[in-house]
């Protein structure tokens, strides 16, 4: 099976725009979905339409002449919304994207869901084998997505995909490592202890591979698998990495766990008492100090999926683009 005309919903977000620059460096026809103004994106190359995934009715022939979707849009971030956008987001906005996918007799849909589709961890490294639910509105949303996903293909017979990727790492990512980056650049973020804690990620890249063999390979159908680079990152390793990219030394002092832990209780407190969010609390000490393991066996074993980079051979250019925006904005007022 082969890609030769593609729909990319979420085209303009961090995965989205990785992914089509691949597909068009493949010779691939692109088409692009995009809630916001087409005529105000630079995507050349590609045939930007206006819609939202919330209202069919902008829906209308988007998939028209169209034989693969790659559906990666979505509420990226679980703390970004409310219980009600997660829902018409993802899962009524997947429902309504797999409608218009029947109409015109799409042959392969892949879906790029979350890892948070899956339970959280603790201690052990979780591969495709766990059937749990995850116990969060976010990772729920996800989840009933994916059997939206599932059931279309074993309805219609539509090849059908799911992508589960780990923490995503690459130039202009958002989120935690964004914010990281941010807190080390202005010397606010503080030396991380060295717990010994696993965090699963993946690059970018690595990522748009692993889409791509889902799209492509006949045993990515009707499975959904988890896409990391199989490494042990600690928390302490990655702000290891990210200072070096900022010429920055490691300091010879940590701030301890036990420490950490307490500051995060007292921005429950505050959260609690004020009603407001605090800048840090028991959630982001979580983040910090333990582990989220995931493997990519079944990617692996089914479609062949390797990955190729670390963090390490993607930190520089992180940093070179987050300078590159941040000069920009400043020089933009």
């Amino acid at each position: 099976m082969v890609v030769n005309h593609c729909l990319v919903s979420g085209c303009t977000g961090f995965i989205g725009r990785h992914l089509v620059k691949a597909l068009l460096g493949r010779g691939v026809t692109v088409r692009g979905l995009t809630r916001g103004p087409a005529d105000d994106i630079p995507m050349p190359g590609v045939e930007l339409r206006r819609g939202d995934l919330a209202r069919p009715d902008t829906l209308a022939d988007i998939t028209r002449d169209i034989d693969t979707i790659i559906h990666a849009a979505g509420q990226a971030h679980a703390e970004d919304a409310d219980d009600e956008v997660h829902r018409q987001t993802t899962v009524e906005g997947t429902r309504h994207l797999l409608a218009a996918a029947e109409v015109h007799s799409v042959q392969r849909f892949v879906f790029i869901s979350s890892i948070k589709a899956m339970p959280e961890p603790g201690d052990a490294c979780l591969d495709e084998s766990d059937q749990r639910l995850p116990t969060d509105t976010y990772g729920l949303s996800r989840r009933k997505a994916e059997d939206l996903v599932l059931d279309a293909g074993r309805r219609t017979g539509m090849h059908v995909s799911i992508l589960r990727p780990a923490l995503v790492y690459g130039p202009g990512n958002k989120g935690n490592l964004f914010s990281m980056m941010h807190w080390i650049n202005r010397g606010l973020f503080p030396p991380i202890p060295d717990t010994s804690n696993v965090r699963s990620m993946v690059d970018v890249r690595d990522l748009v591979q692993a889409i791509l063999l889902a799209a492509e390979k006949p045993a990515a159908n009707g499975k959904a698998f988890i896409i990391t680079d199989n490494m042990n990152y600690s928390t302490h390793r990655i702000y290891a990495a990210l200072r070096s990219a900022f010429d920055k030394s490691v300091p010879p002092w940590s701030v301890p766990a036990g420490l950490l832990r307490v500051f995060g209780k007292a921005g429950d407190a505050y959260e609690a008492i004020l009603r407001r969010p605090a800048p840090f609390n028991s959630d982001l000490c979580s983040r910090l100090l333990n582990s989220a393991c995931y493997r990519s066996n079944c990617a692996e074993q089914d479609l062949g999926f390797r990955a190729e980079y670390s963090f390490e051979d993607a930190v520089s250019d992180m940093v070179d683009e987050y300078r590159n925006r941040r000069a920009m904005e400043q020089e933009n007022g």
